[in-house]
């Protein structure tokens, strides 16, 4: 999908909180990077698998020094450490001081995260799920942020922090989009407004807080709220027995998960380029016209022949898909692709439970390394009289 970046303007709303929470249950294997140019905090807060400390020197830091010779996205990867329980981080700098070494790279860090997604090695592409802390105009995130999918504000919702983030959201507007009446609305990265409430009234709250956005011009929305759950961070954090899943905290990460992924996946999605679109349109029409005229179709117009969306490539329009009931035969979820499988990410001493894409057999173009079963091709009857 995207890059997916996580802000505040003032103050300690629990961006990185909400940053590692929403990375835990995301539905795609995410990284959960740390960009704040003050310094990150994961460090102090998660240990290894091991049980000893994460690697300081292992992250933006030595991310840096590859950077400057150019960067690949699956290059990321090197540069990452996996918290106890599974989570897959980037860790942030150690302090402000240290960002003066990324100068001028921020930019081609916010291409890297952003193509990660499109990685052609399955086994490298993820969602980046982004702290980038706080965020004035001077912040040298902001070339970071220009290639995000979505930009979130953090906040709390005393009358001083709204205020804030109503005026940052529109700054940032402007800063991304421009100053054209509706651009907000068309271009990306969409800015959103998180909410950080009790869970009483959140609703109401919501509502109220969208209104005062629209009625100011921010080009920015409300996403959702999460709930002020100070026993639930701890859980998260390792901190706190109990079961993290159950707090109200993660319980509200999931519900705007959801939402995301039903108002927003659609725009997340990569777009074909236009010449393999075209290229596509003009196989497409001329598989259309032989079979109009009754010839069989080349074999490369038939490798071009028009897929049933969702279909996999190679399996006859005829004959493609699963047949009713073989999900749950097989002991999956209906409605649940055979290659998301539930997983446990574990932050801590905590377990979250989220999606992960299953294991592929090498060299096989299907999830779960089995193809659909095809049907044997039976030549028809000649018709009666017909020599044969």
């Amino acid at each position: 999908m995207a890059l997916i970046a996580l802000a505040a303007d003032k103050g300690s709303p629990g961006v990185t909180t909400t940053a590692v929470a929403l990375a835990a249950v995301w539905p795609r294997r995410a990284l959960l990077a740390e960009l704040d140019p003050a310094g990150g905090d994961l460090v102090y807060r998660g240990t290894a698998p091991s049980g000893r400390t994460l690697d300081p020197n292992t992250g933006m830091l030595s991310l840096a020094a590859t950077a400057r010779r150019g960067l690949a996205a699956e290059q990321l990867w090197d540069h990452t450490q996996r918290m106890a329980g599974g989570l897959d981080v980037l860790l942030g700098l150690g302090t402000a001081e240290q960002s003066v070494g990324l100068a001028g790279q921020w930019d081609a860090l916010g291409r890297a995260f952003a193509s990660l997604a499109e990685s052609p090695h399955q086994e490298a592409a993820a969602d980046v799920v982004a702290d980038c802390g706080r965020v004035g105009p001077q912040s040298p995130v902001l070339d970071t942020l220009q290639h995000a999918a979505m930009l979130v504000l953090v906040t709390r919702t005393e009358p001083e922090h709204l205020a804030r983030v109503r005026d940052r959201a529109a700054a940032l507007s402007a800063r991304l989009h421009g100053t054209q009446r509706g651009a907000a609305q068309l271009g990306l990265p969409a800015i959103g407004v998180l909410l950080i409430a009790d869970a009483h009234g959140d609703v109401k709250v919501a509502a109220q807080v969208n209104n005062m956005l629209v009625s100011a011009n921010t080009g920015a929305r409300v996403i959702g709220v999460v709930a002020d759950d100070a026993a639930g961070a701890g859980q998260l954090a390792g901190r706190r027995r109990g079961r993290v899943e159950k707090s109200l905290l993660v319980r509200s990460v999931r519900k705007v998960v959801a939402d995301l992924q039903q108002n927003y996946a659609a725009a997340w999605a990569p777009q074909p380029q236009p010449q393999a679109a075209a290229a596509q349109s003009y196989a497409r029409q001329q598989y259309s016209q032989a079979q109009a005229q009754g010839q069989p179709p080349s074999p490369g117009q038939q490798a071009q022949a028009p897929q049933r969306a969702g279909q996999p490539t190679g399996v006859p329009p005829q004959h493609g898909g699963q047949p009713p009931g073989a999900a749950q035969a097989a002991g999956q979820e209906p409605g649940v692709p055979a290659h998301h499988r539930v997983s446990q990410h574990t932050t801590g001493q905590q377990t979250v439970t989220g999606h992960q894409p299953g294991p592929q057999q090498p060299g096989s173009p299907y999830p779960s390394g089995q193809p659909y079963a095809e049907q044997p091709h039976q030549r028809p009857a000649p018709p009666t009289g017909a020599t044969p």
